[in-house]
């Protein structure tokens, strides 16, 4: 029996009540929220900057992008890898992290795909968002 290569291995972490996931292969690391400092007329998904090891990171709040009521505040940081380093890092503020799972390209449903979400990954215990890091960051 060979390997498939439709398996991909995601990142599930939770925003609110509902679990989202990132292909993992967009992660450098997960940090707790340090200090954030403001910036002043920026965009409004953008929490602030943090120094990340001598790095300013910009930590974006999904939850903004992704219309999510916000009863809590985010305490860790999934670091984002850099695709330009002219670009700077980026950080999504989130609730929590979940788990690392393989997921089969068969139990994503990509029908429901639309800007930010390329799809809904079946689960025994309910759906976990599929979202596209590129969207939310812009």
């Amino acid at each position: 029996m060979s390997e498939t290569v439709s398996d991909v291995q995601v990142l599930e972490f939770r925003l609110e009540d509902r679990n989202y996931c990132i292909d993992i292969a967009h992660v450098d690391e997960i940090v707790d929220k340090k200090e954030l400092t403001p910036l002043p007329n920026s965009d409004p998904r953008v929490e602030g900057v943090m120094d990340l090891r001598g790095t300013t990171t910009t930590i974006i709040n999904p939850k903004k992008v992704l219309d999510l009521e916000q009863t809590e505040t985010g305490e860790r940081v999934v670091v984002l890898e850099s695709e330009d380093d002219d670009e700077g890092n980026v950080g999504w503020l989130i609730d929590a992290v979940n788990q690392v799972v393989s997921i089969d390209a068969e139990n994503v449903d990509q029908s429901v795909e639309s800007g930010s979400v390329r799809g809904i990954v079946r689960q025994d215990d309910g759906f976990v968002v599929w979202v596209k890091p590129e969207e939310i960051n812009n």
